[in-house]
């Protein structure tokens, strides 16, 4: 009996159809030399200046293959701007170059409590008029 199902089974599964070879995929519609072999070439950059809020930076890149070239700069807390720019050639790695323009400004110092304060102690404490003792239950 065992052989019998054993059979069957063997027989089903030559008997299923095999899977289709021409199941679609991107890339047969499109060859793979149009995804992967142009080289990436851009040039792009913004910059922000609000006056308001006191923001300022920007950036700029510009990329033909494997070689990059940019800059972006921003405006720091004590009122420097930090401009960085850098270079990508390959596989070099990324070098990049900081300069400082401007000069560090840091506002006077001003304590932010009173140093005059006199110690006062506390009014004590004084029970509220009317009240006796409480009662006491057996």
């Amino acid at each position: 009996m065992k052989v019998v199902i054993v059979l069957s089974l063997v027989m089903a599964a030559m008997a299923a159809p095999s899977i289709p070879t021409n199941i679609y995929s991107p890339a047969s519609v499109y060859p793979s030399a149009f995804f992967f072999k142009a080289p990436p070439r851009y040039n792009y950059g913004y910059s922000i200046n609000d006056d308001f809020s006191g923001n300022n930076f920007g950036h700029q890149e510009t990329r033909d293959g494997y070689d990059t070239k940019g800059s972006y700069s921003v405006q720091l807390p004590d009122g420097r701007i930090q401009l960085v720019t850098y270079t990508v050639s390959g596989d070099s790695g990324y070098l990049a170059e900081v300069k400082y323009i401007g000069k560090a400004r840091y506002p006077a110092y001003q304590p932010t409590y009173n140093s005059v304060t006199a110690f006062r102690p506390l009014p004590a404490f004084e029970s509220a008029p009317g009240f006796g003792p409480l009662p006491i239950y057996n």
